[in-house]
């Protein structure tokens, strides 16, 4: 399936709360560079520490990345009573409305404080900060999981969450680029198309990814832009050379959102191939359906030479944590809150 030397092109998922054998048996062969945990796999901390101990034996790497979407609000992975439950993107908007540092140190001292519970199961990489605009009659899909409508604000927000998410040792993927907010459909349903002239695009959307077009880590959204291209962003060499390699000028690695998604057209296989060939580093899969993943794993040559030096290049950003107060700080970004 890949060259046993080089992780292959791939992020897969687990179908539940252990490994099965024929999972580890399937990811020894494919070796993906990482992992990704849902609701579906996390019960409690030990429990999820075994698991993501299994998901690297599985392929020989203990550093092998390990995501998930733990944003806070209603995309949350790890739920009470185990884990805190952090704010909505939402909250920190709107206390920026009035106390834009407020919100800036509240974003921060959050995304820390999440860090702190992934890093203690062994999860290295957060999917955040979210960097679309929360725009009116959009589709609900970002909604408040965003930091508002103004790119100034999302900026500065994403920015500090991604500061506070690197500071506790986790790395950040900022998603989805090159931007979601105006789109009228769910992506994991059907495919959005945004017809919004470019000008305004570079404006607006764009402008909270080019702000932080340093981070490590980002992630494509499956969103067709009809003034740039015709293909949705996953799927589009245009818009990956042109606006996020090019006018956003992000260098990091750059995965797919999900590519089982109900917006892309075609077989696992056939998408997974035209967007790595668009110019993704990688395709992630999330569902944990063993068909599904062999599927991809066909479709998934080993990470080329561009792909791995952003891999090595995402490690030496991670920060070793300071330890902290935990309660000290949850009161603080309480505190921070009950301003907005």
């Amino acid at each position: 399936m890949s060259d046993p030397n080089r992780p292959s092109a791939a992020i897969y998922g687990a179908s539940g709360t252990v490994l099965t054998e024929a999972e580890r048996a399937f990811f020894s062969r494919a070796n993906p560079l990482g992992f990704i945990v849902f609701r579906r796999n996390c019960e409690t901390p030990a429990q999820v520490r075994a698991l993501v101990g299994a998901m690297r034996d599985a392929v020989g790497r203990p550093d092998a990345p390990v995501l998930v979407d733990q944003e806070g609000g209603r995309v949350t992975r790890f739920k009470p009573p185990h884990w805190r439950q952090a704010p909505a993107a939402g909250r920190f908007a709107k206390l920026a409305s009035n106390h834009l540092a407020a919100a800036t140190e509240a974003s921060r001292l959050n995304a820390r404080l999440i860090a702190a519970e992934l890093l203690d199961v062994g999860v290295t990489v957060n999917c955040l900060p979210v960097l679309d605009l929360a725009l009116a009659g959009a589709n609900d899909v970002i909604g408040d999981r965003a930091f508002g409508g103004d790119p100034g604000t999302v900026t500065a927000l994403g920015r500090a969450q991604a500061e506070g998410l690197l500071d506790g040792g986790v790395l950040p993927v900022m998603k989805h680029m090159p931007g979601h907010g105006r789109a009228l459909v769910d992506s994991h349903e059907k495919l959005p198309a945004v017809a919004t002239d470019l000008a305004t695009l570079e404006a607006t959307d764009f402008v909270p990814f080019q702000g932080l077009a340093t981070l490590p880590w980002g992630m494509t959204g499956h969103v067709v832009y009809t003034a740039i291209d015709a293909r949705p962003a996953t799927l589009s060499p245009v818009v990956i050379d042109r606006v996020i390699r090019g006018h956003i000028g992000f260098k990091g690695l750059l995965l797919t959102d999900d590519i089982g998604m109900g917006a892309l057209p075609g077989r696992l296989g056939e998408r997974t191939r035209a967007a790595l060939a668009a110019g993704c580093d990688v395709a992630l899969h999330c569902t944990g359906e063993m068909a599904e993943m062999i599927e991809v794993a066909a479709a998934a040559p080993p990470l080329t030479d561009a792909a791995l030096a952003r891999v090595a290049e995402g490690a030496r950003r991670c920060r070793l944590p300071q330890p902290i107060d935990f309660g000290a700080l949850s009161a603080r970004v309480d505190q921070l809150l009950t301003a907005a």
